[in-house]
């Protein structure tokens, strides 16, 4: 008879960058009140701002935010949570949020440089 498999599967580790360095060197962009929002509305097992061991949240610096998941968790959450967070402190308008790499996501500004010079002609 096979052995029956006593421990639990592989540990998911995911591991999640957002760089916001852009809007934060222009000083629009607060990373404390943004790390705060992620530790307050980040729900797990449908309990917001309770991550225990799970779930990490670490700045670096005023440039990125790294959330490190022990437990199954979406990269699209991170983005619905920052757009959440932008559309708060009014500035969903001027920074959108981008996919840079496979688990990083940057802020940036829209480009408004060229619709000012079509809408000129």
């Amino acid at each position: 008879m096979p052995k029956a498999a006593t421990g639990k599967g592989p540990v998911t580790k995911h591991k999640f960058i957002i760089d916001y360095s852009k809007p934060a060197s222009d000083g629009v962009f607060d990373g404390a009140d943004f790390e705060k929002f992620l530790h307050d509305r980040i729900k797990v097992e449908g309990k917001a701002g309770q991550l225990g061991e799970n779930v990490k949240i670490a700045r670096d610096g005023n440039i990125k935010i790294t959330v490190t998941s022990n437990i199954p968790f979406s990269k699209r959450y991170l983005k619905y949570l920052t757009k959440k967070f932008l559309k708060k402190n009014s500035l969903r308008d001027w920074i959108r949020v981008v996919a840079s790499s496979k688990d990083i996501y940057q802020l940036r500004f829209y480009n408004i440089a060229g619709a000012d010079e079509e809408e000129e002609e």
